[in-house]
């Protein structure tokens, strides 16, 4: 075949199909690169999308496409034999394919990343891994298509395959049951957002910020650093709590005061609570309450909000009221409660041990406070 286009085929026939093939590339790519600068004015002076995408998509033009319609047009000013013909148009076809799978592949990212970044309800966390998982799934659905296109013009019967395919897929689909529910709880992950990249959540015994979310798994870094990394089925079957969606932080402590402590003081205990709480900015104020009589104290109990659900924004707000306690206690001569025990001595029960004077042997008795 090579022989008999060599034979058929002059010098000039040779120049010619090898001057036009060269121009054609360089016309080709004279015309991207205008094109480009043009779009690149207008995009700057408007606030469509559509010169932007126009541009994205015309960047993606590979030297590919330019060499094949060269080479093919250049082909036409020689004399080629019946097969060789038949397969530089395949070769042509094949090439525009491809360069139509890139164009569809750079427009899909394209319109995924303009769309989700114009969404204000979700934030970039969402963003982020939406993006990421819709992205790739969406070009392999490209280039799947791209396959079974170029196939098809290679004469092979996409039909036959597709069937052979979907029965071999079966088999592998109950083979593969455990990667292919990860695939579909990523899926689920991605559209219904239990969590986002950055959130706070726990599950069970462990707990950590959503770093990255796979088609597999899904990596966690916890509190002290290591990296959690878990299957999405299993994630998704456990309860999860999203700790960066919580709008306040409900916070409850309690206090103790002596068993001495007057009543009149008792009262004034929530008023001086619900002051140290009003106090903070962050904080709202829920109640106070004199709660129970507790072993050693009188026992008061104290709800309130942080109206930020960082916790360094509540351990602040709770280091501030505790401070503002103290002094508020110490301004009044209210003393916090310690753990007590009180002991009871009877005298006359305990051999060698004089009764006290003022007090009859039978009813002798001494009070000591130990510190537990």
């Amino acid at each position: 075949m090579f022989r008999q286009l060599i034979a058929d085929n002059t010098l000039n026939d040779w120049s010619y199909a090898l001057l036009a093939a060269a121009a054609f590339m360089l016309l080709l790519l004279a015309l991207r690169w205008l094109g480009l600068r043009y779009l690149e004015r207008v995009a700057s002076s408007t606030e469509t999308v559509i010169d932007d995408f126009l541009i994205d998509v015309l960047s993606a033009t590979r030297i590919l496409l330019a060499a094949a319609i060269g080479l093919y047009l250049g082909s036409h000013f020689l004399t080629l034999p019946a097969a060789m013909e038949k397969w530089v148009d395949r070769i042509f076809v094949i090439a525009l394919i491809l360069q139509v799978g890139f164009w569809a592949s750079r427009g899909l990212i394209f319109w995924l990343r303009n769309h989700f970044a114009h969404g204000e309800e979700i934030d970039q966390g969402a963003r982020t891994m939406t993006l990421s998982l819709l992205s790739f799934l969406g070009r392999v659905v490209v280039w799947v298509l791209v396959l079974l296109s170029m196939l098809d013009n290679l004469g092979i019967n996409v039909t036959a395959l597709v069937a052979s395919l979907g029965i071999g897929g079966i088999a592998i689909a109950l083979a593969a049951q455990n990667i292919l529910g990860d695939l579909f709880a990523s899926l689920t992950i991605a559209i219904d957002k239990p969590f986002v990249i950055g959130d706070f959540i726990i599950l069970g015994n462990e707990m950590g910020t959503v770093e990255h979310v796979g088609l597999k798994t899904t990596r966690l870094r916890s509190l002290s650093g290591e990296q959690i990394i878990m299957s999405n089925n299993d994630l998704l079957q456990s309860r999860i709590h999203n700790y960066k969606r919580m709008d306040e932080r409900r916070a409850l402590f309690a206090i103790g005061v002596t068993y001495d402590t007057p009543v009149e003081k008792l009262e004034l205990i929530p008023k001086l609570i619900e002051q140290a709480v009003t106090a903070q900015d962050n904080a709202r104020f829920d109640r106070a309450h004199f709660k129970s009589f507790g072993a050693f104290s009188l026992d008061f109990e104290t709800v309130y909000y942080v109206r930020k659900p960082d916790y360094n924004v509540f351990m602040n707000v709770q280091q501030a009221i505790n401070l503002q306690l103290v002094r508020s206690f110490a301004e009044h001569g209210i003393e916090f409660a310690f753990p007590t025990q009180t002991l009871h001595l009877n005298h006359s029960a305990i051999p060698g041990l004089p009764n006290r004077p003022d007090t009859p042997p039978e009813t002798a008795t001494e009070t000591s406070s130990l510190r537990a």
